[in-house]
């Protein structure tokens, strides 16, 4: 199907509307860096929580699931499924405390919870490797996704896709900063998510229904039994599936809480860190980064898996996958909700890519630029900087983006690069003894051991069993990281008594790990959160998540007593959770 005068007209009011947004909030951005980079820290919850989900959501995201699905079925998804037991760590255990601490990017953090040349060295080494490196990759794939929908949808050229793309995205992203960015990413979200509903709901009626999916399943894999393994949610473990259970475990065991990923990161940090920070108080801190838990992981996938399903029966064999999502938007969309679905990818795309530049642009000026190079400079030149600065980034991801073939390998890239880190990411807020160099061991410590893992086995040095060369490369990771950091940590010197004690009248963490500073400050600080309660609500948290997404998949496939007795199961561990703060009064999360 060609693209219609009208399907142009919907995309391009789309774009309009994005740049008009962006010029509105320019004056308000060019005031402050705490306005360019925290939005003012006064971002209602329901806004910050959405700019988060809107972020998570770019092009490359129904791609990837696409990609998932097509190889290894539903469960498939359990490679980022699993990330849920860190994100609902970060919502009771982490965002009262990133509000709290009161810094501007959680590569800040690294100065108020360490201190001297290590600290000093670990925020400026972060800021780069993060703001420019890390921060590129990660654009690259999004910008790889984005050229792929328009190329196979469009025909145009990927450099020209980029391109385009690129520059509008760049243009409101650096006038507005975060404000901008967020309000789009409200309305971005929006669009980005009634196209994906309506392209699922086209796809099922395409191969007659959820009944007709079943059986045209069935005809394509072979039998009742091997469709009904493609549509299990949880993935059939054995020696002949494909995912063994040394791999299940480690997605379950290992990969969520040991691996620094961008919007899943242990204990917080990146993206959501910035939106946790520029919230209003604790309590809108803590229940944005709740709604964006459960909006990511519970409401937001199925349409993507629905879409991937009936791709798998009306585009089988295809050598690149992840083009099925875009195949089934040509060919079984109507003029005018093919607009609608090109504007809803393109506001996937650009809610991620301006979130990206203000983000990465946030630390490298803030951490780097003005920490190092021109600390004493005024406001307007640091935000003059930071819109310099989106150009570059904006060109180094484009680039990147032009060479990468598969976001599936970004994330995994990503996952073991990171691998061992996180759990430093965790107990520094709870640990006193955790240190600079505990951070700096564990960073370069995954860097060298997963790369050194991965040349190793591309050049035929390393071998792991076929199918379990993830799993391996990622618990080896962990444990040598794990075994450096531990050494590190305790063949150094601590942190002094004055820069615990500042850390702890701002942070004032609960637990055991922090009782020595504690009894040194007396009744000076006053600790109100309580560990063992926000366990708790963890689990339940965890357990809302799991059945949403199982229910409301349940209820989709008709299995509907299964689903309501999920859907229960869920609102019951939400009334706890409400029950439970709602009961200490929120008075850990407001001031």
């Amino acid at each position: 199907m060609s693209v219609s005068r009208l399907d142009w007209s919907i995309v391009g009011i789309y774009f309009l509307i994005s740049l008009l947004i962006g010029l509105y909030y320019t004056r308000r951005a060019g005031a402050s860096t705490t306005e360019f980079f925290g939005a003012g820290r006064s971002l209602p919850w329901w806004l910050a929580g959405t700019s988060m989900v809107a972020t998570t959501f770019s092009s490359d995201t129904p791609l990837a699931v696409t990609e998932l699905v097509y190889r290894h079925g539903i469960a498939g998804n359990w490679l980022w499924w699993n990330f849920v037991f860190s994100g609902m760590l970060t919502v009771f255990f982490y965002a009262r405390l990133w509000r709290r601490v009161g810094v501007l990017t959680d590569i800040e953090f690294t100065e108020l919870r360490y201190g001297g040349k290590p600290a000093a060295f670990l925020r400026g080494f972060r800021s780069l490797y993060l703001g420019v490196l890390i921060n590129s990759v990660i654009m690259g794939w999004v910008n790889s996704a984005m050229a792929t929908i328009i190329n196979v949808s469009l025909g145009i050229d990927r450099w020209i896709a980029i391109a385009v793309c690129l520059v509008i995205t760049v243009i409101y992203a650096s006038l507005s900063g975060l404000w901008g960015v967020v309000v789009t990413d409200f309305f971005q979200f929006i669009i980005a998510m009634a196209g994906c509903i309506v392209l699922a709901v086209f796809g099922v009626n395409a191969v007659g229904g959820i009944s007709g999916l079943k059986e045209r399943l069935i005809e394509q894999v072979g039998s009742p039994e091997k469709a009904g393994a493609f549509l299990s949610m949880l993935p059939p473990v054995g020696k002949a599936a494909w995912l063994p259970p040394m791999l299940f475990f480690t997605y379950l065991a290992v990969q969520w809480w040991a691996s620094w990923y961008p919007g899943a990161e242990p204990g917080g940090g990146g993206y959501v860190a910035q939106r946790m920070f520029s919230a209003k108080d604790e309590k809108h801190s803590l229940l944005a980064t709740l709604w964006f838990n459960i909006a990511h992981y519970a409401l937001r996938p199925w349409p993507w898996i629905l879409t991937a399903l009936v791709a798998v029966v009306l585009f089988p064999n295809l050598k690149n996958p992840r083009e099925g999502y875009v195949l089934m938007m040509i060919h079984y969309l109507p003029p005018g909700l093919l607009g609608l679905m090109l504007a809803a990818m393109a506001a996937a795309y650009m809610s991620t890519i301006s979130t990206h530049l203000n983000w990465g642009t946030s630390y490298v000026v803030r951490d780097f630029y003005q920490r190092f190079i021109k600390p004493e400079a005024s406001e307007k030149h640091y935000i003059k900087v930071s819109r310099i600065l989106s150009v570059f980034l904006m060109i180094s991801g484009g680039i990147i983006g032009y060479v990468m073939e598969s976001q599936v390998g970004g994330w995994e890239l990503l996952l073991t690069v990171g691998a061992g880190t996180g759990l430093v990411f965790i107990l520094r807020w709870f640990w006193w003894r955790i240190n600079a160099w505990s951070e700096i061991s564990a960073m370069i410590s995954a860097l060298i051991v997963s790369l050194g893992l991965k040349v190793g086995i591309g050049v035929g040095w390393v071998h792991f069993p076929a199918g379990l060369e993830f799993a391996y490369q990622l618990i080896i990771t962990v444990l040598i990281t794990t075994i450096v950091w531990l050494a590190a940590t305790f063949f150094t010197r601590p942190e002094t008594g004055p820069v615990l004690e500042k850390f702890f009248r701002r942070a004032r963490p609960a637990g055991p790990g922090w009782a020595r500073v504690r009894k040194s400050l007396g009744d000076s600080v006053k600790v109100t959160d309580n560990l063992f309660y926000s366990f708790l609500d963890w689990i339940a948290g965890c357990a809302l998540i799991y059945a949403f997404l199982f229910g409301i998949g349940k209820i989709l496939f008709k299995e509907f007593l299964v689903g309501g007795l999920l859907i229960a199961l869920g609102l019951l561990a939400g009334a706890f959770i409400y029950w439970d703060l709602n009961r200490r009064g929120w008075k850990s999360v407001a001031e």
